[in-house]
């Protein structure tokens, strides 16, 4: 199997809770994966951990086949909890703001802003975009250095059908384009229609992993891992 990232036994210890404890996973290449679980369950302490803004209490993290290392950061692009963004700016100047850190010419601008449908935006500053385009332009900047990895934490949240809908769209279409997708969600029908294989996180605990079908019944699955591992819930 050809993983883009995995984990082995992976632990997050807050003062005595195990916000993650020994979770295994694997990501394969190309793909999508979906992170499931109820609020709390510790996706995003999982995601904080691949990302490097938090540091694991125990396991290990594997990247493109090797021990993941901060340098890894330069192919890996993330969206965790809302967009960082400068709201007295334009969507190009955001992302000139990037580009100008990472020494990447101005041409990727453009090339991200076409990505993710936001090139006519003009000179409107991001405070006054809706929140479909604030994620959208979350993501152009995620996408700026060309990642390998795109971690996408909750991206949907908030969005009206329309905006679920475009975003839907992107993140499936990035796969054929060599960009492994992580997205964490609780909204179990969005998952369904955009992910490969899906993880079920319960209590820090990874109670299932596997591909789906479309005509797979993955809110009964979600529901069986639940009663399974959140007996403490």
């Amino acid at each position: 199997m050809d993983f883009m990232l995995s984990t082995t036994d992976l632990c997050k210890n807050f003062k005595g809770q195990m916000a993650v404890n020994h979770v295994s996973i694997g990501v394969q290449r190309n793909s999508v994966y979906g992170l499931l679980g109820p609020n709390g369950a510790g996706k995003s302490t999982l995601l904080k951990m691949l990302t490097g803004i938090l540091h694991p209490s125990s396991g290990s993290i594997t990247f493109d086949g090797h021990p993941w290392q901060r340098n890894d950061l330069r192919n890996i692009g993330a969206l965790i909890e809302m967009p960082p963004l400068y709201e007295n700016l334009t969507a190009y100047e955001n992302l000139k703001v990037r580009t100008t850190l990472l020494g990447l010419p101005d041409s990727r601008i453009h090339e991200v802003l076409e990505r993710v449908n936001l090139t006519n935006t003009g000179r409107k500053k991001a405070g006054q975009f809706s929140l479909g385009m604030k994620q959208r332009l979350g993501i152009a900047i995620a996408l700026v250095n060309t990642p390998q990895l795109l971690i996408l934490d909750e991206p949907t949240n908030g969005l009206d059908p329309l905006g679920i809908g475009e975003l839907r769209e992107l993140i499936r279409s990035f796969p054929q384009k060599g960009i492994t997708v992580i997205l964490s969600s609780h909204i179990l029908s969005e998952v369904q229609q955009i992910a490969d294989h899906v993880g079920i996180i319960v209590n820090g605990t990874l109670g299932f992993e596997g591909s789906i079908q479309s005509e797979d019944n993955l809110e009964a699955l979600f529901m069986d891992v639940i009663r399974k591992y959140g007996k403490e819930v």
